[in-house]
């Protein structure tokens, strides 16, 4: 097997470059879309039933594409096509998404709204499996760590400027804020054409700055037969279940962890912008359309940006901590510090100390987007990288729908709808994850 060469800073930064625009579509997606959705009519509990889409699409769609990232070789690439395809898509949708009172004529705006929600989160999913494939195909296993934290920094920052977006356009250049029920604010709108903006032109950076290896280079840095580079053995749903059935035993054991982590993520996705609401600025259950409900959308997106921030602040320093504690001990303490994170806003009614959680919230996420990738992969055959990251997309997708279908009967008859013990619940799943951490195994402690 011939050495794979290591890359230089600005080589792995290309790699990921393009998460940038993804994250910013991200965030904006996730700290606006329960607002516009509110706006244009959907119940508080009903929520985490319309924000199923983005995990059920996940789950559609990063095994399929991982698969066919796996047998494509063309002038674009491996991972490219897939890349651009989906970013294409991104952007459209985006623009169409806090537009769907222009429906009206058509179907209601609700009914739009969700299906743009789908087709965003589906074409986000469809851009962002092959970067995940795309660091283990170009990055040797002993910049993988560091590889994945570049991928972890930028999506940070793409996150931080997604979530401050609304909040500049409304404060600094005076954009509207507020809009009749039905409608989208115009700081919301115009945050998500820059955000798909953003998206397209950050892909298209990788696409074109990163040289994919050709199938006879590839093979012989990955010690495989350059005739099963692109493996047909598993095709078919017969095939794709022996792929299930034969994954390494670390995917499994990354499987536990993640249950409890994503779930607490997708719960703080859904529910904070109502929890910081409710408790912060005392609005009531069924406020949806008022100005302080608005002032705290807003906020929440300063929330989420700080959060991205201190994630892309750890995420400098992670590979160090790794090298030194290893990844194991990295992923636990992150963890840790998410959970404490979370159930700490339950005794802040202040809404500038809202953001020392973040510190907590943001070293977890930092360390949910690194870790489990650097340890798995080192367990996947080189051949099977984009289906086996694919199928590694259940264990995010799988506790998203589980928390979809729970959190508004958890909310309604658990908590009386008061949101703030939605974030107490996420940060008891979050240490979870981390006591779950000891029970998986690695290459690389």
């Amino acid at each position: 097997m011939k050495k794979q060469p290591k890359l230089n800073f600005w080589q792995i930064w290309n790699v990921s470059f393009g998460f940038l625009g993804i994250q910013m579509g991200f965030a904006l997606q996730s700290a606006n879309v329960s607002r516009i959705l509110s706006n244009l009519g959907a119940d508080l509990h009903h929520l985490s039933l319309f924000w199923l889409a983005a995990p059920v699409m996940g789950l559609i769609v990063q095994p399929i594409v991982g698969s066919a990232s796996d047998n494509t070789w063309n002038r674009f690439g491996r991972r490219g096509p897939y890349l651009l395809g989906g970013a294409i898509v991104a952007a459209f949708a985006m623009y169409l998404m806090p537009n769907a009172g222009l429906a009206i004529m058509v179907m209601p705006p609700l009914i739009f709204g969700a299906i743009m929600f789908a087709l965003m989160d589906g074409s986000f999913n469809i851009t962002m499996q092959p970067f995940r494939a795309l660091v283990a195909d170009m990055v040797p296993t002993e910049q993988r760590t560091l590889g994945y934290s570049i991928q972890s920094f930028l999506i940070n920052t793409g996150a931080v400027l997604g979530s401050v977006l609304p909040f500049l356009l409304t404060n600094v250049l005076g954009v509207q804020n507020t809009a009749p029920d039905g409608e989208v604010p115009a700081s919301v709108i115009w945050s998500f054409y820059i955000g798909g903006t953003m998206l397209l032109l950050s892909v298209i950076w990788t696409v074109f700055r990163t040289k994919e290896y050709p199938p006879e280079e590839y093979a012989e840095y990955k010690g495989l037969d350059n005739h099963k580079v692109a493996d047909n053995t598993y095709k078919g749903i017969k095939g794709f279940f022996k792929l299930v059935a034969h994954a390494p035993k670390t995917m499994y054991q990354l499987a536990i962890v993640q249950f409890f982590s994503w779930f607490a993520l997708y719960l703080m996705w859904v529910y904070t912008t109502s929890a910081v609401a409710q408790h912060v600025w005392g609005c009531p259950v069924d406020d949806r359309s008022s100005a302080a409900y608005q002032t705290a959308g807003n906020w929440v997106g300063l929330l989420f940006g700080a959060y991205s921030l201190f994630a892309a602040i750890f995420s400098i320093i992670m590979p160090r901590i790794a090298n030194r504690f290893g990844r194991k001990t990295t992923y636990s303490i992150a963890l840790i510090a998410g959970g404490v994170g979370y159930i700490s806003m339950f005794f802040i009614t202040n809404q500038y100390l809202l953001f020392i959680p973040m510190i907590g919230v943001g070293i977890a996420w930092a360390g949910i987007l690194a870790m489990p990738y650097a340890i798995l992969s080192d367990s996947v055959p080189a051949d099977k990288m984009g289906v086996y990251m694919g199928i590694f997309n259940f264990t995010i997708a799988g506790p998203q729908i589980v928390s979809g279908f729970m959190a508004g009967a958890i909310l309604k008859h658990l908590f009386n709808e008061q949101a703030i013990y939605i974030l107490v619940l996420c940060g008891i799943s979050m240490i979870l994850g981390a006591v779950s951490v000891a029970f998986v195994k690695s290459k690389h402690t």
